[in-house]
Order: C-alpha cells, then sequence, then structure tokens
C-alpha cells in the first residue's frame, strides 16, 4: 500500500492498462478518473493489475483541531452558552457529530459583558464557528464565533421561512418582516455551501 495523496473529483489517474479503478472513481476513454475529492489509494491485489481507489479524507476521520473552522447546528441555548453539533470541518462533512460549545464570553470580540445567548443564537441555527480548544471530559469543543466572518449563517424565522441578514446583529424574515436578534455571520464566498 503506498502513502495517500490528495486529488479532487474529476482528476485523471491513470490509464486502465495501469490498473483497475475501484471505488470512487470511474472509466472514460481508457482512464481512470476521481468521481470524488479525497485521497488517492493503490492496492495490489496478488500479481494483478493494482486497483485504485479514492477515499474521501472524512474515511480516514477527519477530527476538528484548533484553528478549524467549523459549521454546526445550534442544539440548546442556555444564559451561559449554546450546545451545537459540529457537522462540518471546513467544507468536508463529517461521518460522525462531534458535540461542541459556544460560551457566552466567546460568541462577540467586542463587549463581551453584554452579550445575551439568546440574543445571538436559536436552536436549529446554522453557525460558522471556530474551534479554540479541544474541550473536556465530555468530548465537548470549545467554540468562537467572535470573528466577523463567524456566527449565524443560516436561521429560520418562527414562520419556517429562512431569514436575511439585515445587520451584524439582525436577521428578517421575509415572508413577516418580523426582526430577530442573531450574531450574523458575514459570509466569505468559498464557507458557502451550495
Amino acid at each position: 500500500r503506498q502513502p495517500l495523496s490528495p486529488c479532487v473529483a474529476g482528476e485523471r489517474l491513470c490509464s486502465t492498462e495501469e490498473a483497475t479503478a475501484g471505488s470512487g472513481t470511474y472509466t472514460r476513454h481508457g482512464f481512470i478518473f476521481s468521481s470524488l475529492a479525497g485521497c488517492l489509494e493503490r492496492k495490489n491485489e496478488d500479481n494483478e493489475l493494482p486497483v485504485v481507489s479514492v477515499v474521501r479524507d472524512s474515511e480516514s476521520q477527519l477530527l476538528p483541531n484548533v484553528g478549524a473552522v467549523v459549521t454546526c447546528k445550534v442544539c440548546s441555548i442556555n444564559s451561559r452558552f449554546a450546545k451545537v453539533h459540529i457537522l462540518y470541518v471546513g467544507s468536508t462533512p463529517l461521518k460522525s457529530t462531534f458535540r461542541g460549545t459556544i460560551r457566552r464570553e466567546d460568541i462577540r470580540a467586542t463587549e463581551r459583558d453584554k452579550v445575551e445567548v439568546y440574543k445571538s443564537f436559536r436552536p436549529s441555527d446554522i453557525v460558522l464557528a471556530k474551534v479554540i480548544s479541544l474541550g473536556d471530559a465530555q468530548s465537548n469543543y470549545l467554540l468562537s464565533t467572535a470573528e466577523n466572518e463567524l456566527g449565524v449563517v443560516v436561521a429560520r424565522s418562527e414562520a419556517g421561512v429562512q431569514m436575511v441578514p439585515i445587520s451584524w446583529c439582525e436577521m428578517q424574515c421575509p415572508r413577516t418582516h418580523t426582526k430577530e436578534f442573531r450574531k450574523v455571520a458575514r459570509v466569505q464566498p468559498q464557507f458557502l455551501q451550495t
């Protein structure tokens, strides 16, 4: 087994004379291509052509590390913190969800003592956050949204409609025009999930 090398979806890996297409690949015009982004793996079966497959990075169990930007979903809130489930590290979906906590003092960079959790997040909000520590015995990651680019990216109003950000601290329902407080992320295009 050779060391894994990263590849992108649609990348030409080798010719069908050199290897057999395995999982995560497809053949076209005598070549093997990657059908997903991940790591190239070559396995030699006894004396036959090696089998080329592409494994998702997450299959080698991607873990959120300190400094990583993660996408998470708010599960519950109280006056001191928001509990979240981490769904993505960067743009890579996680196979298993990890629990995280955004403490009140890590929500905003300024006026930290005036922050109110319920004015920043609501359950089921989708939030961009940064991992600041790997957590404690309950395996909770500590997360921060204290940067302009971090915070709520998707929120639904009480009418069930996706809200539109109108400032860094408010979102509005396009149907009822009701405004709700949120710690809104100024989303950079590379973090947008399509």
